[in-house]
């Protein structure tokens, strides 16, 4: 009995910290990614970087969950009473002290044995051995389903041996501006795929401008829509400066396991991509600039781009280490964090366009005259604005409406997911 006691007490503290943070999570939008997800799978990754809503994900999917049981028949007991219901879903963090002492697979053990189904996890990281503790909870409690929160720099499928098999991992990525849409106006706007809007964006835009005018918004988006913070009342430029320190300080130094020493190479790498971004790279005049290696820079690179602060535009058939063709920072939002320069117009499409097509699609430079090549098929250019004359190939164009032929509004790129 006593043992019985001690569980429902150290799982009430948990329950109380879910309820609360439940109650008061912010979710003024479901996301695309909640109907993507095969929820039936039992170990589910969920990657996503700073910023982007990933706590309040796992706290929206919680309220579902719950929704779902409460609309299930009531039980009776044996004597016709109604029974009280189980608490099935848990969030948990694992930043809690209490995982100092207890191990996950112990806590999961009480968890199931007081009828709980579904784990929600989060903080990850912060869990000394978790790939191997999670796959113990995978393997033996058969009826739990785990939903954990990882860092983008985690490597759960290329060097995970343990979690590899097992896992199935998913992207939670920044707003859209379909998504931005949504909230600003209220209305709702369904996701497009490439190839509807390749073959029917003049009819698409024209139906949606009937609604909206989409210019009116995409500004704003781009410097300030893909991060949720800009839904808070407070700076969004610190608050993005803030995710951005922790990017470098926690996803890249603490995660990789880099000396504390080197935070300033890091950080000087940072601000030269600001600067020049997009770019091709000059990897001997970077690497004297932050005095490091050569292949040190390029290691600290790919460490940008795995922490979603950095993308890396290939040939075809290229990739790390060799030498990207060109970088772009990883949202429009981050390249417009740098005060020492003026983007252009065309550095902040590019910038787009890569971010938002890459969600679902592969993305190369090419040999060919354009300036991107799309699964290996569709050949693209980016341009600010309209050209004079008519567009040879697929072109993304800044300042249109609505497009004609091959000239298709950037703006509507922003309804790929």
């Amino acid at each position: 009995m006593h043992q019985i006691w001690k569980l429902i007490t150290m799982l009430d503290a948990f329950f109380r910290i879910h309820d609360y943070l439940v109650a008061r999570s912010q979710t003024p939008i479901r996301r695309l990614l909640m109907d993507e997800i095969d929820w039936n799978e039992r170990l589910i990754a969920i990657k996503g970087g700073r910023g982007v809503g990933k706590t309040d994900f796992l706290l929206a999917r919680a309220r579902e969950i719950e929704q779902e049981i409460a609309s299930r028949p009531v039980e009776k007991t044996h004597r016709g009473r109604a029974a009280m219901p189980k608490r099935e879903v848990l969030y948990v963090n694992l930043n809690n002290f209490f995982f100092t002492e207890h191990t996950l697979v112990e806590f999961a053990g009480k968890f199931v044995r007081a009828g709980g189904r579904h784990l929600l996890i989060d903080q990850t990281f912060k869990y000394p051995n978790w790939s191997r503790e999670l796959r113990r909870c995978h393997d033996k409690y058969h009826d739990l389903h785990i939903v954990f929160m990882a860092s983008p720099v985690m490597r759960l499928i290329e060097d995970n041996r343990e979690l590899a098999p097992i896992v199935k991992m998913y992207n939670l990525r920044g707003f859209s501006f379909r998504e931005y849409l949504i909230l600003r106006t209220g209305q709702k706007f369904e996701p497009l795929t490439l190839e509807t809007i390749l073959h029917n964006h003049a009819s698409i835009a024209r139906g949606i401008c009937e609604r909206i005018n989409p210019l009116d918004y995409f500004d704003d988006y781009l410097r300030q829509g893909y991060y949720p913070s800009f839904l808070e009342d407070k700076n969004f430029e610190a608050a993005l400066l803030r995710q951005m320190n922790m990017m470098l300080e926690v996803d890249v130094l603490m995660i990789k396991q880099i000396e504390v020493s080197n935070l300033p190479k890091m950080r000087k790498l940072l601000n030269i991509m600001l600067l020049t971004t997009p770019c091709a790279l000059n990897i001997s005049s970077i690497s004297e600039a932050i005095d490091t290696s050569r292949a040190t820079t390029m290691n600290y690179i790919k460490y940008l781009k795995d922490a979603r602060l950095l993308n890396l535009l290939y040939m075809e058939g290229k990739s790390f280490p060799m030498k990207p063709v060109k970088v772009y920072m990883q949202n429009t939002n981050i390249a417009y964090m740098c005060i020492d320069r003026e983007l252009t117009p065309q550095d902040v499409y590019e910038t787009f366009f890569y971010n938002v097509v890459h969600v679902a699609h592969k993305i190369n430079a090419t040999e060919r005259n354009a300036m991107y090549v799309v699964d290996g098929k569709y050949y693209f250019d980016v341009k600010a604005e309209k050209p004079t004359h008519e567009c040879i190939r697929p072109t993304a164009i800044g300042d249109i409406q609505v497009g004609l032929g091959n000239s298709i509004p950037m703006w509507l790129l922003g309804f790929l997911y």
